[in-house]
């Protein structure tokens, strides 16, 4: 059955994978959109950041980022507000970056996926 003829609440069996994944993330915590690929042993970055934005608005999407740990462009105060509120570690930005946002400290942010339940494809 292609995409097209699908339901219209149906997703593709990829995005509901990758929808659940984001929805393990504990609070505070980030994966990569690389991350979430290896996680679920399949696509990459891009199918999985493909994903996130058809789809990711009823998932907290701010907890899946890129990899230098940059809010997402056009919803960085989106995103700030729920790093804050989680207590995700950030990194304060340099009065020389640009729109003096902070970043994700990914080295204390990132989660592995540890505690992964058994038959998780």
């Amino acid at each position: 059955m292609s995409e097209q003829s699908l339901p219209a609440d149906a997703l593709p069996e990829y995005a509901e994978r990758v929808l659940d994944v984001a929805e393990l993330i504990p609070p505070g915590r980030v994966m990569t959109y690389g991350d979430v690929a290896e996680w679920l042993e399949e696509g990459g970055p891009r199918q999985v950041g493909r994903v996130m934005a058809l789809y990711g608005g009823a998932v907290p999407w701010w907890r899946v980022i890129r990899a230098d740990g940059k809010l997402l462009p056009g919803h960085e105060l989106d995103a700030l507000g729920h790093y804050r509120a989680e207590g995700t570690p950030l990194k304060e930005a340099s009065r020389a970056s640009e729109g003096h946002l902070p970043r994700v400290d990914m080295k204390r942010a990132r989660w592995d996926g540890g505690g992964r339940t058994e038959g998780h494809t």
